[in-house]
């Protein structure tokens, strides 16, 4: 099939489709008003806003999304010709890779903590990692981690729940016990969501990812006190949006499958997410993220 993206373009921040089913196809029907494809913003796949069906939903943003959050200039990803920061020294250094998903994570919730002063961030070259990472910071050799109190730290569900009680900020997560043990249970089916996309990816159908994000419609219909996991921002949404942020498009374009179509709650919850400053700060170019999938792709099927 034909790049899909280069029939359709950025609405209002939004791509208008309506899908139809007809013969076990999705046909998407694209808003008349789209005209070239910009990709300056996130991108954004959703239903028609009169298509939405909350049930009376407040669509009130949460705090967190507020455009207050601290901009920074994000600094150049560290290679093997690169010396390392000051180890140890009392400052908290948080090691990603601006383009690795786990990482992400952690970054999400050092920003929608408010922690960009306090927790520096060191960018790895994944491609090209220096010796001294693996040496003398993390033996792993892998992001994220976090160096706190003279510890180094790894495993990015860990990490985010290690942000979120060992550092100031607004905390992410919830007190209720029913909203607690619901929580655990999302956090746990994120390997069972990521290996049923990678699953569908070996096999160049959307069977298994399809039943994935079906259960992803159910999680997000639990609550009805707001449009996230557990009604309001949490860890649980963290723990999820590096990952759908690259399986839109990705299936989108290469596996003509709007993950949307006929999940409206995951639509606006895409939508919700994409207002959330400290969470946009740390996007990268959806072309970025297909291209990465392609070659991921000619790996898991050679």
């Amino acid at each position: 099939m034909a790049t899909i993206f280069n029939n359709i373009s950025y609405h209002h921040s939004i791509i208008h489709c309506a899908c139809n089913i007809n013969n076990n196809t999705n046909r998407i029907n694209l808003c008349p008003k789209l005209g070239s494809l910009s990709f300056k913003k996130p991108l954004i796949l959703s239903p028609r806003k009169n298509l939405l069906n909350y049930s009376g939903i407040s669509r009130t943003v949460s705090p967190i999304s507020s455009s207050g959050v601290k901009e920074e200039a994000l600094p150049p990803a560290l290679d093997s010709s690169s010396d390392p920061p000051p180890i140890f020294d009392g400052t908290p250094k948080l090691y990603i890779s601006y383009s690795c998903p786990f990482a992400q994570r952690a970054w999400i919730t050092r920003n929608c903590k408010g922690l960009q002063d306090t927790i520096k961030l060191v960018p790895i070259n994944l491609k090209n990692r220096p010796s001294w990472y693996k040496e003398k910071v993390y033996p792993p050799n892998k992001v994220p981690s976090l160096e706190h109190n003279n510890e180094v730290k790894g495993e990015s569900l860990d990490l985010i729940r290690y942000i979120d009680t060992n550092f100031e900020g607004p905390s992410l997560f919830p007190d209720d016990p029913t909203k607690i043990e619901f929580a655990e249970e999302l956090l746990s089916f994120t390997s069972s969501f990521s290996k049923a996309v990678t699953d569908s990816l070996k096999e160049n159908s959307t069977n298994e990812a399809g039943a994935a994000f079906d259960e992803i419609e159910i999680f997000l219909s639990k609550f009805d006190d707001g449009p996230f996991f557990l009604g309001q921002f949490s860890l649980v949404d963290i723990a999820y949006a590096p990952f759908v942020e690259r399986y839109q498009p990705f299936f989108f374009e290469v596996m003509s499958y709007d993950i949307t179509c006929g999940r409206p709650k995951l639509a606006v919850w895409i939508e919700e997410m994409n207002k959330i400053e400290a969470y946009k700060q740390t996007q990268r170019d959806p072309k970025e993220h297909v291209e990465t999938y392609r070659k991921r792709l000619v790996t898991l099927k050679s």
